[in-house]
């Protein structure tokens, strides 16, 4: 547990003034909160020791080398369920998202690094999941003759 400091303390001396039933609710709140603050600090301090403040495997891989070339994209555009739109928000242009997720499962990267030019992370993700759900993902990676490629990670970032 990390030791209270000056706002803590103060907190801690207002709660005995409370009724017995809630003064026990804020003390055990305060030894919750000191204990989680405390295993995140020692998680905080071993993250920095690894270096991993530094950018990992996300610059290995140019955004420009993700982009599907014309051969691949007539290749998977058939595989591909039809693109919805006329009614409501213009859809995501399948090309521009499933280079994003090329991008992520080729660089090992997670979601949140993908880059921008491929739209936001959070489309991307959800339609990776759906095409794995719906079998496409394995007929895509197969057209692209990438069967080899581990899939991006299907756990949704927090």
């Amino acid at each position: 547990m990390i030791p209270p400091t000056v706002p803590e303390a103060r907190r801690l001396v207002l709660a005995m003034a409370e009724p017995e039933e809630r003064r026990g609710f804020l003390l055990g709140w305060s030894a919750w909160r000191r204990a989680h603050q405390a295993v995140a600090a020692r998680s905080r301090a071993a993250r920095r020791a690894l270096g991993r403040g530094a950018p990992l495997k996300a610059a290995t891989i140019p955004s420009e080398e993700a982009k599907l070339t014309e051969e691949q994209w007539a290749s998977v555009r058939r595989l591909l369920p039809p693109q919805r739109g006329g009614v409501g928000r213009p859809p995501n242009d399948h090309r521009v998202v499933l280079g994003g997720i090329l991008w992520v499962a080729r660089t090992g990267s997670s979601w949140r690094e993908m880059p921008e030019e491929y739209g936001k992370w959070e489309t991307a993700y959800r339609r990776h999941e759906l095409w794995v759900k719906q079998g496409f993902w394995p007929r895509l990676l197969r057209a692209l003759g990438e069967e080899d490629l581990p899939g991006p990670a299907t756990k949704e970032p927090n």
